[in-house]
């Protein structure tokens, strides 16, 4: 405990306006709150747009390019490129409109997606599009390698599972599998980056594509998506935005073949708000001077998620009522605590009366702390878990 709050109470004091000394605040695995430095990157951003009108855009790309070179320290990926989005949502879409789904109308994916890649996957599906979803815990590289024929035109798949907290243990395994295929791999990776650290050249992943969001763990907030891809991708979306190809904006218009730049702006849509990455940079700062390598932050979430686990056991709950949605080893988990429920939604409800902030999604009821979560606000937040189970009427 004294461990998790040396650094929460080192931080907790710059997250003012968040107030999170004052606040069970337990919804870190889906919205973290931000540094009080991210007020000072949208002010920056007003100012910005005030002095320089539509001059104010070389700032706001060097702005996007402190993100991208946090993500590739992060990952181990010197070489990797990192194209920006408003949200996943918009990359998944345009790497999907990649391929020719028409001779090759098969995509490989899991039971165990978040919303985003499963709804627009099944709406495909209605399509025509041929979407199997294998089972994400087990056997998944065996599940995976029966399902490959020559229909498959991508692999698409989470490192850490949103509704459990368990880290995909076959990444490398699954790479080399759709590697030796010539399919392409898509790791959906909102829940794994700032949590599980990940070394892309050392996993050998370099030809691998990763969807990263900054709503949760990074502390980015809104509108700060990245798809990386490698540096020799030659893949052209057929769903694609001016930003795309700045090179040509000057050359006369033809019939050849559209074109796109090499870089990052590969997957790029078009115009946006770039308040965002003002905001963001800022925050990359703090994260820099605090001292918040990928190591520690790792640290902390284990220890908290493992006193989140130790404290809700003690307990002793009816298991019809309330359990672990699983008994893997914490080595094994992600940034939160999956509980399973069928009052989940109640509970989470009954929590939200008592200012108590998590969410639910469907049976799972998630605790998700952050970097600034003390002990004592742990122990708190299981308190009003039991009054609020105990007093349940099912």
């Amino acid at each position: 405990m004294d461990t998790i709050d040396q650094l929460a109470n080192k931080i907790a004091p710059h997250y003012s306006h968040f107030d999170v000394e004052n606040r069970l605040l337990f919804t870190g695995h889906s919205h973290q709150a931000w540094p009080d430095v991210a007020l000072e990157g949208l002010k920056e951003s007003f100012t910005t747009a005030a002095s320089r009108v539509d001059n104010k855009w070389e700032p706001a790309f060097e702005k996007t390019e402190i993100l991208r070179n946090y993500l590739r320290n992060y990952y181990d990926d010197p070489n990797g490129l990192y194209s920006l989005a408003e949200n996943t949502h918009l990359l998944l879409v345009a790497w999907l409109s990649s391929f020719d789904l028409r001779n090759k109308p098969k995509v490989i994916t899991t039971t165990g997606e978040f919303h985003s890649m499963f709804r627009q996957l099944h709406r495909l599906k209605e399509e025509g599009l041929e979407v199997v979803s294998v089972d994400p815990y087990d056997g998944i590289v065996s599940n995976i390698t029966k399902q490959i024929d020559d229909n498959v035109s991508a692999i698409m798949l989470s490192r850490v599972y949103f509704g459990s907290g368990l880290v995909n243990q076959h990444i490398p395994e699954i790479a080399a599998l759709a590697r030796s295929q010539g399919i392409p791999l898509l790791i959906d990776d909102y829940h794994g980056t700032n949590v599980v650290p990940l070394s892309i050249s050392e996993e050998n992943l370099e030809d691998c594509y990763l969807l990263v969001g900054g709503y949760k763990y990074l502390q980015w907030g809104e509108g700060n998506c990245f798809l990386r891809f490698p540096k020799d991708c030659k893949l052209r979306p057929a769903i694609t935005g001016w930003f795309a190809s700045f090179s040509t904006l000057d050359k006369p218009r033809t019939d050849e073949l559209v074109s796109y730049d090499d870089g990052n702006q590969r997957f790029a849509s078009g115009t946006y708000d770039p308040a965002s990455q003002f905001r963001a940079a800022k925050v990359v700062a703090f994260f820099e001077e605090q001292g918040l390598t990928s190591n520690l932050l790792r640290q902390q979430y284990q220890r908290q998620v493992g006193l989140l686990r130790s404290l809700f056991l003690e307990q002793d709950f009816d298991p019809d009522i309330i359990k672990l949605r699983h008994n893997r080893p914490l080595e094994e988990n992600g940034g939160f605590l999956a509980l399973r429920s069928p009052f989940a939604r109640t509970i989470r409800a009954k929590l939200m009366e008592r200012d108590v902030f998590t969410d639910a999604r469907g049976d799972i009821i998630r605790f998700g702390p952050a970097p600034y979560t003390t002990s004592t606000q742990i122990e708190q937040a299981i308190t009003e878990l039991s009054s609020v189970v105990n007093n349940l009427n099912p």
